[in-house]
């Protein structure tokens, strides 16, 4: 049975798509990463995309999946190397990929990933800025 390869880096997943995903594939990916983000607590996927040439609405959709699933599982998704005809097709089938950030490749989305994990570091560590500290009576 064909796997889609799913490789650790530091905090990330790493997925890069080199066939045309059936249906079934594309389910397996699905499950397969959304049970490696809980497994490893893996804080962000990257799904490099750059040998993906058509995307039908499933394929869409499933993206669109991964990146709500892993957001539950507080993890963030960037898809990467979207040529332009399957952005064209996204738009065009109406699948805005809600909660999926999108980088032109591989090196900006892992840059991506890092800067939205500091970010959300930087909330957990700082205190809240509440505006009625300021405020006597």
């Amino acid at each position: 049975m064909d796997r889609i390869p799913i490789l650790r880096m530091g905090p990330f997943l790493l997925v890069t798509i080199q066939v045309d995903l059936y249906d079934r594939l594309a389910l397996d990916l699905e499950a397969d990463l959304v049970k490696m983000v809980s497994k490893t607590g893996a804080q962000g996927i990257l799904i490099d995309i750059s040998a993906v040439s058509i995307v039908d609405s499933f394929m869409g959709r499933i993206i669109g999946n991964i990146g709500v699933m892993a957001k539950l599982l507080d993890a963030e998704t960037v898809v990467v190397g979207m040529q332009p005809a399957v952005a064209i097709t996204l738009v065009e089938l109406g699948l805005p990929l809600k909660g999926v950030f999108t980088a032109l490749n591989v090196e900006r989305g892992m840059d991506l990933l890092k800067s939205k994990i500091q970010l959300f570091e930087q909330d957990e560590t700082d205190p809240e800025n509440d505006s009625d500290d300021h405020i006597t009576e």
